[in-house]
């Protein structure tokens, strides 16, 4: 079997063997590079593909906006004294563990399960407003967010504490 085509330049009908198919060629009546498509094969199946949901995509678009503000804005961000009332060992290891998921959901970009954290993080605020200060205090991060750059991370800090 061979493939057919027709030159882009002068338009006249090219045939080709399998073999030239996904390769350029030159054209023998003009000498214009030719591209030579792949063979149709029998088994290819056409995709099925759905329709694009506009609000889910909207919403994405503007958490993702909102994420690069924060990191924008973190990373031009003088370094300001830290407050010196936040509690060494704060109460509340269920809220420390879900400000730790929180944060590294907005660092990885999963901004839907972080949006979900953040609502968890709204039924215990005072533990979790206690920790997050804390974490501002640390010079070495706790090991899960270690790998997040320390502007980041103090602006995702300081961004749910003034949601808190």
């Amino acid at each position: 079997m061979s493939i057919t085509l027709h030159c882009e330049s002068c338009k006249k009908k090219i045939v080709a063997p399998d073999t030239a198919g996904g390769k350029w060629g030159k054209c023998p009546f003009c000498n214009h590079r030719c591209y030579v498509p792949l063979p149709e094969s029998e088994g290819d199946e056409e995709l099925k593909l759905a329709p694009v949901d506009e609000t889910e995509e909207k919403q994405y678009e503007q958490m993702m906006k909102e994420t690069q503000n924060i990191t924008q804005s973190l990373l031009h961000e003088k370094e300001d004294p830290q407050d010196s009332d936040a509690p060494q060992n704060p109460n509340g290891t269920d809220a420390s563990a879900m400000v730790i998921k929180y944060l590294r959901f907005m660092a990885d970009g999963s901004l839907d399960e972080a949006r979900k954290a953040a609502e968890q993080i709204m039924s215990n605020k005072a533990a979790a407003k206690a920790f997050l200060k804390s974490l501002l205090k640390e010079k070495i991060p706790v090991a899960q967010l270690q790998d997040i750059p320390q502007k980041v991370l103090e602006g995702f800090i300081k961004t749910m504490l003034a949601k808190l």
